[in-house]
């Protein structure tokens, strides 16, 4: 189980799952990144990339614990709930078991933030218990971004409304949630900062303890070639131009600086640092 250390603060990374992602025509998740173009990019290989070309993507919560906090950073898809990307039946991981195993109870959370309200950022939000979809983190304040929310419930498609219904109501329902803005003050040393385009209402998540700096992407970035191409955007980018936009800025600031660049889909190592390489960057883990 990977982990790190800014100062005074611990993040680890609790895997749900791990997948390579072959280039095709036809499910295209990233349309540029043809096996040649990955080939021009051998500092990719082999964490990010494997022998046959495929993009390896981790799903996978960040667990941020400081001085009077215990923050889970995205809660991955969840078990029992039906999805596009799951099938019908769901997903049945031990992601609760390896929760545990990183020396954590799901009631010593005092706070969860999804950086957006995809399904891949809000399962664990909730679990079902005797039929019922309850809080998984039961004494935790649930920070829901507030122009996120207000987007999805007014633009979102029939799974987004069913992501809605069974991991974002019943946190309302239970009074645990909490709306805030793009810039909000978590801790002391943990706040969000604005990284939108992915989402209207998307954030990071910056933390910063004792002179030491890290950030936790959320869907800014999904793989580290679009560091060597900040404009390669994945179908699923509501704004791919702002989202582009957002990247290349957010890299020129975190480039050739000490600050831990954590990506929220980044397979393993999953941290490292943004380097500029020409015109572009490549991450250095």
């Amino acid at each position: 189980m990977l982990s790190w250390r800014i100062g005074d603060v611990k993040i680890t990374r609790v895997v749900e799952m791990e997948m390579p992602i072959p280039y095709s025509p036809d499910t295209v998740f990233l349309k540029e990144a043809t096996p040649a173009e990955l080939r021009k990019l051998p500092w990719l290989y082999p964490n990010f990339v494997n022998a046959d070309d495929h993009l390896l993507l981790s799903i996978h919560a960040l667990l941020v614990e400081g001085p009077g906090l215990r923050l889970v950073v995205d809660t991955c898809i969840g078990n029992d709930k039906p999805r596009g990307m799951t099938g019908p039946g769901g997903l049945q991981t031990r992601f609760l078991e390896a929760f545990e195993a990183a020396g954590w109870t799901r009631e010593s959370v005092n706070a969860v933030v999804c950086t957006h309200l995809h399904v891949d950022h809000v399962g664990w939000n909730t679990m079902l218990v005797e039929g019922k979809w309850v809080p998984t983190f039961p004494n935790a304040r649930y920070l829901i971004g507030r122009t996120e929310f207000e987007h999805w419930t007014a633009e979102g498609d029939d799974e987004q409304q069913a992501i809605l219904s069974d991991s974002v109501q019943p946190i309302l329902d239970a009074g645990l949630a909490e709306f805030v803005g793009l810039d909000h003050v978590i801790s002391p040393n943990v706040r969000l900062t604005p990284t939108t385009g992915h989402t209207p209402g998307h954030v990071s998540v910056a933390i910063e303890s004792r002179g030491e700096r890290a950030v936790i992407t959320g869907d800014m970035t999904h793989h580290p070639c679009q560091l060597a191409h900040p404009h390669w955007s994945p179908s699923f980018d509501s704004d791919p131009k702002a989202a582009a936009a957002t990247r290349a800025r957010m890299f020129g600031e975190w480039a050739d600086q000490p600050i831990l660049v954590i990506g929220t889909h980044y397979a393993a190592p999953t941290a490292g640092h943004v380097k500029r390489d020409g015109d572009a960057f490549r991450f250095v883990a």
